[in-house]
């Protein structure tokens, strides 16, 4: 695509800061929303008493993760590392064993850095792998025709959260009775939508790249108006900003090291195994979702990074982000579809944004206002939002697509395949582990192609 700002291009400094807010903004509500839910089982488990983890502290992690990754990749992969959802359930499982011990939360807080390193090591090995034998065995389990519909998974097994969100929703929904509160969410989100959508099309130099900005402007100002409103009558409805959470403030990220030091002492060999075991399948998981995102971010920036810089440093780059990020903020980090999708959408592929991106996240962590107004940001604004960067990614993959040979039906059945569980939400539990929805349809798709697709012809 027509990059205005290419990897290693370098945006004047003023420009600069507005991009890196404007990246900021796109990965923010995902990335402080894993430890929001992760604390939500410490408070199940431990009671309100217990010490919860710092979504400040966990955007630190991401910003000193996501440096990390781009020192490991030489400044060529172009991609913000925030939170990682997929390991939700893992993080659960670390303190729910604590528990179980009859140790406190600070035994969880230990086995969360104690897991991020057994998933960091799975991602060494395999980087391990990849140097020695190269990526052309990624390549043949993971051709166009199964890579294009997977990466199209990614943006639309979201889509039930971009929609959820735009009724004012934090998690998806599957049916909702219009009210006036779910007029106002969605108003809110439209005029978000729409204004992203104007000036990605008729943008006019600066405006055009930064229309992510510009919309959550426009959805905030309405929500304003509306709550400004809600509070005069005393409609409740109305009331779409909270801005309660100035109330708890805090200035000083807590970082996830700090209580862990508290509870190394009561970890032993018993619960070190079932941090293994809760951590270690997930990785390989995520390993898929890594090569999906490089190759669509390949895509973008017309640059194999599974060559340059190399699958086997994107991965250690990954890998050991996620052990720093989990260090200081307790949540494994991984590569974000919605920096991918940003990257795309204004054509700003400039690494150094990236790099920016990360330093403004370490110092936002310690500014307590800054964050605070920034979670105040209603979730039927980043609904819209959100509806914009998980479509783009889904036509993203679709887009690889292209050059497929669909009258192929060898090819149609291992796309088709993909589509359908993925959509379908094809999600298992097996044990402690979760199989996600796209990775379940990816490893359905790499069956088919490789029993029905092993003709030399592939579509490049």
């Amino acid at each position: 695509m027509n990059l205005v700002y290419k990897v290693n291009d370098k945006p004047k400094f003023g420009q600069l800061i507005i991009f890196a807010l404007q990246q900021l903004l796109a990965i923010l509500a995902a990335t402080i929303a894993v430890p929001a839910i992760t604390n939500g089982t410490i408070q199940t488990v431990f009671g309100d008493g217990a010490a919860f983890m710092s979504q400040s502290a966990a955007l630190f992690g991401a910003g000193v993760g996501t440096i990390v990754y781009l020192l490991f990749t030489k400044f060529k992969s172009p991609v913000f590392l925030g939170s990682s959802f997929a390991f939700l359930g893992s993080m659960a499982a670390a303190f729910e064993g604590a528990a179980t011990a009859g140790a406190t939360e600070k035994m969880g807080f230990a086995g969360l850095i104690i897991g991020a390193a057994f998933a960091g090591l799975v991602y060494v090995v395999i980087a391990i792998i990849v140097k020695t034998s190269g990526v052309a065995w990624v390549r043949k389990l993971m051709p166009p025709v199964v890579i294009g519909p997977t990466v199209a998974i990614i943006g639309l097994s979201l889509a039930a959260n971009a929609i959820g969100n735009s009724f004012g929703f934090a998690n998806p929904m599957s049916s909702y009775v219009m009210d006036t509160a779910g007029w106002v969410n969605l108003i809110c989100a439209l005029v978000t939508l729409l204004t992203v959508i104007f000036f990605s099309v008729k943008g006019k130099k600066m405006m055009k790249l930064i229309p992510f900005i510009l919309g959550i402007i426009a959805g905030y100002v309405v929500a304003l108006i509306f709550t400004l409103i809600g509070k005069s009558t005393g409609n409740d409805a109305l009331k779409v900003l909270d801005f309660s959470a100035f109330n708890a403030m805090k200035w000083v990220p807590e970082f996830t090291f700090v209580e862990a030091l508290k509870g190394f002492g009561d970890v032993n060999g018993k619960y070190i195994a079932s941090i293994a075991v809760a951590y270690v399948p997930v990785a390989f998981v995520v390993f898929a979702e890594h090569i999906a995102d490089h190759k669509n971010l390949s895509t973008i920036i017309d640059h194999d990074l599974l060559e340059d810089p190399g699958l086997h440093r994107t991965l250690l780059g990954d890998g050991v982000g996620s052990i720093v990020g989990a260090f200081f903020g307790g949540c494994p980090n991984t590569t974000y579809g919605e920096s991918v999708g940003c990257v795309a959408i204004t054509g700003n592929a400039s690494v150094v944004t990236i790099l920016a991106t990360a330093i403004l996240a370490i110092a936002a962590s310690f500014c307590g206002p800054f964050v605070t107004f920034l979670s105040t940001i209603p979730t039927c604004v980043m609904g819209g939002v959100c509806i914009t960067l998980y479509g783009f990614i889904a036509v993203s993959g679709l887009k690889m697509l292209q050059p497929v040979d669909l009258n192929d039906n060898r090819n149609l059945f291992t796309a088709s395949v993909i589509l359908i569980a993925g959509i379908g939400g094809m999600k298992m539990q097996i044990g402690s582990v979760t199989l996600t929805a796209v990775a379940c349809a990816l490893i359905l798709g790499v069956i088919v192609n490789l029993l029905f697709n092993r003709a030399e012809k592939k579509a490049r």
